[in-house]
């Protein structure tokens, strides 16, 4: 059972979603640098991928007019964003700066 969009981004730890695309080259580069945000945040913050050729109604929400698009949501609301590729470490110093803290858990 796929889970809904807004149960994904509702919890207490910050989710960063990337929105890609299959022909996106900018994309593909970004993979692996995901993929070392992921091992190294580890269960602090979840990363989702979301293919907006795919996931039309998604990307028309929230107007996803390029790709690739990082979005950090964290209890149902988006608190950064940004389009285009993004540094690990910049990803990483926004996830860790939301990131859950011992009350909200």
């Amino acid at each position: 059972m796929k889970a809904s969009f807004n149960d994904l981004v509702g919890g207490p730890k910050p989710v960063l979603i990337d929105f890609f695309a299959e022909w996106c080259g900018p994309c593909k580069a970004m993979a692996p640098v995901l993929k070392e945000v992921a091992e190294e945040i580890g269960d602090d913050a979840r990363i989702i991928k979301i293919d907006v050729d795919k996931n039309g109604a998604i990307a028309q929400k929230f107007q996803i007019r390029g790709v690739p698009t990082f979005m950090i949501f964290k209890k149902g609301e988006v608190l950064w964003r940004a389009s285009g590729m993004q540094s690990k470490h910049t990803l990483l110093q926004l996830l860790n700066q939301y990131k859950a803290t011992e009350e909200e858990e």
